[in-house]
């Protein structure tokens, strides 16, 4: 869906895009690289977390990665986790059209399944929120943490999003060559004249 600046000329008469497909054609690179980096910002922040709790063996409760070390108390609101969650499902929302093909059937799977772990931070949050903890807990509990301890489980999630990301972006930056004449961007290494208005 299109802003209001669709159907405005640029200075040499050629339709303007959007704010959206903007994104999806000539900034789609630069948007993903900066979607990436969010995402690898936040890995790391959960390898921290690993490392201190199954390394260093600190108590569960204190081991809340690098932010937490120095802001616990916004790590026990919820509104940094629900928050990223948030940002991960709406950046894979809004970068969804400048996949295609292959490429596209993977964004998809992660955005799927980041739907789910955006529910289940949401219902985290919620309880934080209302003081109302779920599945006979004493604090915040999402469906998962009914079979799998939270640090593990948020591993897993963010592990079965991540991977058919970087699935997809393999096939956007190497497309199929019947995937590569459909490309409204430029981020194939190999790719066919742009398809969106020159």
């Amino acid at each position: 869906m299109s802003d209001s600046t669709a159907g405005i000329h640029d200075i040499i008469g050629r339709p303007s895009l959007g704010f959206s497909e903007s994104l999806n054609t000539r900034w789609h690179k630069v948007a993903l690289y900066g979607f990436m980096a969010i995402v690898l910002i936040h890995w790391v922040e959960h390898i921290v977390q690993a490392y201190q709790a199954f390394v260093l063996h600190w108590p569960r409760q204190m081991s809340m990665g690098l932010v937490g070390m120095y802001y616990p108390w916004l790590m026990k609101t919820e509104v940094l986790h629900y928050g990223f969650a948030l940002v991960m499902l709406i950046g894979l929302w809004i970068l969804r059209k400048g996949f295609t093909g292959t490429s596209h059937t993977w964004w998809m799977v992660a955005f799927w399944i980041q739907f789910w772990h955006h529910f289940e931070h949401f219902i985290l949050f919620y309880q934080a929120q209302t003081h109302q903890f779920w599945f006979g807990g004493t604090v915040p509990t999402s469906v998962g943490q009914i079979w799998i301890p939270r640090i593990e489980l948020h591993l897993i999630y963010n592990a079965l999003v991540f991977i058919p990301m970087v699935i997809a972006m393999y096939y956007h930056m190497y497309p199929p060559a019947r995937d590569a004449v459909k490309a409204m961007c430029t981020c194939a290494r190999h790719h066919a004249p742009m398809a969106a208005a020159a």
